[in-house]
């Protein structure tokens, strides 16, 4: 039973392109549950993780980078972002240290924000010291009153927990909303399919625009255990194929060998991932095919 003092709340990770937002989810959570790459607007949904603390149950929302959409696929994913400022209990703004402080963001994101704003200062183990640590906290604060900055590495894991802590005082009392083994109330279908994205950003680098999308054609658990699953890279032009594919299929295998091991990791069990690529022409503009991939 859990007693009255028990808190919940749903926190908003908010912030630009980059900056380390999944990152930080993922150390807070203590698994991957969201994508991550060094290219700008890898998250294209809002993504909940679920995180339990003593007494309390803290439900994150990670969201895709607000930048200048131009494309539908972009607003769309602007158009989420933003929408998660409002409805929750506590925001939290993530920026990076080693950057000028952007006034942009905080005009774009927090106008006419109700809930307390806290400022998680990212990527603080590449400034070259304290003074300038301090330089840049103090140059936040003078822009909105966040309830608290903290300083963190997402990447190094410095001040994660501190985080935590102090999220957890602005927490409202409320019921726990998940079990306590749930990290995540995104389907494993989902994951699958993001994960596999997240190897073709990694590998092709900048050979692939961001118009790359996923689709988990079958999905089925075999009499041995092995969970077969055959996935679609969809791409919006056909010269990306052969990027994709590479020489004797040597790209696409590679692809898939370290989407392997990272979905064997989330489910537990041994997998057989067939992927197979199609071309979508423009889908990245089409309502019905952002609508069928998920994002609007």
């Amino acid at each position: 039973m859990k007693n009255k003092e028990f808190k919940t709340g749903f926190v908003s990770i908010i912030g630009r392109p980059n900056v380390g937002k999944s990152t930080l989810l993922n150390a807070i959570i203590g698994e991957k549950i969201v994508i991550t790459s060094d290219k700008p607007q890898t998250t294209r949904n809002r993504i909940q993780g679920i995180h339990n603390i003593p007494n309390g149950q803290i439900i994150f929302i990670d969201t895709p980078g607000i930048h200048a959409g131009r494309s539908r696929l972009n607003k769309s994913m602007v158009d989420a972002a933003l929408s998660a400022t409002s409805g929750v209990d506590l925001l939290l703004l993530v920026v990076e240290a080693t950057t000028p402080v952007d006034a942009g963001i905080v005009h774009e994101a927090l106008r006419g924000v109700t809930a307390p704003v806290l400022l998680a200062l990212n990527k603080v183990d590449m400034l070259p010291d304290k003074r300038v640590l301090f330089e840049r906290i103090s140059a936040w604060a003078d822009l909105h009153p966040f309830r608290e900055v903290v300083p963190v590495s997402a990447g190094m894991g410095d001040g994660v927990d501190l985080l935590v802590d102090v999220i957890s005082r602005f927490l409202p009392e409320g019921p726990q909303l998940f079990p306590d083994d749930i990290l995540t109330d995104m389907p494993e279908k989902f994951i699958v399919a993001e994960m596999i994205r997240e190897k073709v950003f990694r590998l092709t680098r900048d050979e692939v625009p961001y118009s790359t999308a996923v689709e988990i054609e079958s999905f089925t658990e075999r009499e041995n255990g092995v969970i077969a699953i055959q996935a679609a890279i969809i791409l919006e032009r056909t010269t990306q194929k052969g990027i994709v594919i590479g020489k004797k299929g040597e790209m696409l295998k590679r692809i898939g060998s370290q989407a392997r091991g990272d979905v064997e990791r989330l489910l537990g069990t041994r997998i057989f991932l067939e992927l197979f690529v199609k071309v979508e022409e423009n889908w990245s503009e089409r309502p019905s095919k952002l609508r069928e991939y998920g994002y609007e």
